[in-house]
């Protein structure tokens, strides 16, 4: 059985978790929050501190799926991409609180830093994969998950250029799905389209 508490706070980081993916740390209300959620404002300040507060435990409440929004396939790199360009249709959530984290907490270095339980089974599949001779060596791990994650994110929310909408056209979708699919495979697999 769940405790009132226990469900009150569950809808608090429900109503945080769209709030500040829609409007970031800075943008974001208290007063929006705690009436979509149904709480009142002194109890979100007695469990977490602050807006501040609440938005790292947002974040903190949603790294593992945001780290893990699809299975991480090292044998697989075009199709790992392919199938994060899917999960941002999907979830663009998951990516806008990303986007605002880099943009208000951590503008420079390593997002995840401090979070390497998270990020290592990723690179021992990568380093395992380059000793198998089906990811490109001469390039870290570390190196290759980042620049798979920055294609896939190509028409993420948060392109420079176009953002894909679930609504597209399929035919679009496709063809930005054998683009991602060709230059992961190209760039960072042995194996040739």
């Amino acid at each position: 059985m769940v405790r009132d508490g226990d469900a009150s706070r569950r809808r608090l980081l429900d109503a945080a978790t769209q709030e500040f993916a829609a409007h970031g740390l800075a943008g974001a209300r208290v007063d929006r929050i705690a009436a979509s959620a149904k709480v009142n404002k002194q109890q979100m300040y007695a469990w977490f501190g602050s807006k501040d507060g609440l938005f790292d435990a947002v974040f903190a409440a949603q790294l593992d799926r945001i780290v893990d929004a699809v299975p991480f396939t090292a044998d697989d790199l075009p199709g790992y991409a392919v199938a994060l360009y899917d999960s941002y249709l999907t979830d663009p959530e998951i990516i806008r609180l990303v986007g605002w984290n880099r943009l208000e907490r951590v503008p420079t270095g390593d997002l995840l830093a401090g979070h390497g339980a998270l990020t290592e089974p990723k690179r021992d599949a990568l380093q395992q994969a380059q000793r198998d001779g089906l990811v490109v060596d001469g390039l870290a791990p570390d190196v290759v998950y980042a620049m798979v994650i920055g294609i896939a994110g190509s028409w993420s929310p948060l392109s420079g250029t176009v953002t894909a909408a679930p609504e597209d056209d399929e035919a679009e979708h496709d063809r930005r799905r054998a683009a991602l699919r060709g230059t992961v495979a190209r760039a960072f697999t042995t194996a040739r389209p």
